[in-house]
């Protein structure tokens, strides 16, 4: 999307700041995350937040301040799994319900857990997304509390990747339950703000933890490791990042529209994949779809896709955009998945993507009516 210009003025305002913030971010910064998470229903102090040039370096730093083993739904976010091989941690995936994504299946957990340890392992952290990326789904509460108690009762400690969450399409018809609220002692909550708020060329990303005397040690750890790191906001984009998180109502528009726009080239999409033969949960938050191209493998084999790197070559080649394929979220090689974005379908320009953003039916524009048509037309071949 393009950038919000009242979020361009403000950061041109401040960009005589010649220092960063401080490890973790400023108080100011940190004030606004509280202030973001406060509406949110999540309540604490400024002095339990973290902030962090991008998710990268702020869940390396989360993962460094905990001990112990690593457990991730698969499929997960693509940087999950090496962030934790970066540490040397051994890292475990678990399945998820057919549901949804980004959250384990609460029995998989437990048997996960049991194995790890039955191995000599010690499982002590896991990462989860109730409004999931790569699949792009909500996960229902009841799924959420019965994942995060098996968690809890393990012993292990939570941390939620909520980027997601102000991008639910239908947020009327959505119930978004976050980790923290039902177990507030045992979840960190992390956002990168590229999410929603800013553009991903501004790269800020901030962290909530809970209000008891071992996250505060946590916390210490984490800002070490930023401190280390260098891993230290850009302060004019501190300065736009904190604006953000106030949700003026330019802000609070431009989220809104845009989940309204992603609500309907999302299902245009959604459909055409379906229309193929393919498989895929409906999306419901986010700017992309997770498919399963397993029912046209024949046909794939024909045009000598055989695994996840070759589909991802192909329609990476044929949509002429980037279509990673599931191996890089965790999946198995020869499981024929992939995430599709729904962001070039929008328009190629800033321009086209404004006009986007204001139509009252997007899908009747004809930049955006032709982008359908031509991602259609790909998966009509695959039929």
């Amino acid at each position: 999307m393009p950038v919000l210009p009242e979020l361009a003025a403000v950061l041109a305002a401040a960009s005589a700041r010649t220092r960063p913030e401080p490890p973790g971010g400023g108080p100011v910064l940190r004030e606004a995350a509280r202030g973001y998470w406060d509406r949110r229903g999540l309540h604490g102090a400024a002095g339990g937040i973290a902030a962090a040039p991008g998710a990268q370096p702020l869940l390396l730093a989360l993962i460094g301040a905990h001990g112990g083993d690593v457990l991730m739904p698969r499929p997960c976010p693509a940087a999950w799994m090496p962030q934790a091989r970066l540490l040397g941690r051994p890292a475990y995936h678990v399945p998820t319900p057919a549901e949804c994504g980004g959250i384990p299946d609460p029995y998989a957990l437990l048997e996960t857990v049991r194995r790890v340890r039955a191995e000599g392992g010690r499982p002590k952290l896991l990462l989860l997304s109730v409004v999931d990326d790569p699949t792009a789904t909500v996960a229902p509460p009841e799924l959420v509390r019965e994942a995060c108690e098996a968690a809890v009762d393990e012993g292990l400690h939570i941390i939620s990747d909520e980027t997601w969450r102000d991008t639910v399409h239908r947020p009327r018809d959505t119930v978004l339950l976050s980790p923290a609220e039902m177990c507030p002692d045992d979840v960190t909550v992390i956002a990168d703000l590229s999410g929603a708020l800013l553009p991903a060329a501004w790269p800020v990303a901030v962290a909530r933890f809970p209000d008891t005397p071992r996250a505060a040690v946590r916390h210490a750890r984490t800002l070490d490791i930023l401190t280390a790191l260098g891993a230290l906001v850009a302060g004019p984009v501190a300065h736009a990042a904190a604006h953000a998180l106030g949700e003026p109502d330019s802000v609070r528009d431009r989220i809104r529209r845009a989940a309204a726009l992603q609500t309907e080239v999302a299902a245009a999409a959604h459909r055409a994949v379906l229309g193929s033969g393919a498989l895929a949960r409906p999306p419901q938050a986010g700017r992309h779809l997770y498919a399963d191209l397993g029912p046209l493998r024949s046909r794939l084999a024909d045009l000598g896709v055989t695994d996840s790197m070759e589909l991802e070559e192909y329609l990476t080649d044929r949509l002429g955009a980037p279509a990673p394929g599931g191996h890089r979220f965790g999946d198995e090689l020869g499981a024929l998945r992939v995430r599709l974005g729904t962001g070039p379908l929008l328009g190629a320009t800033p321009q086209q993507q404004t006009e986007s953003l204001a139509a009252a039916k997007p899908l009747e524009l004809p930049h955006v009516a032709r982008a359908l048509d031509d991602f259609a037309a790909v998966f009509a071949e695959l039929r």
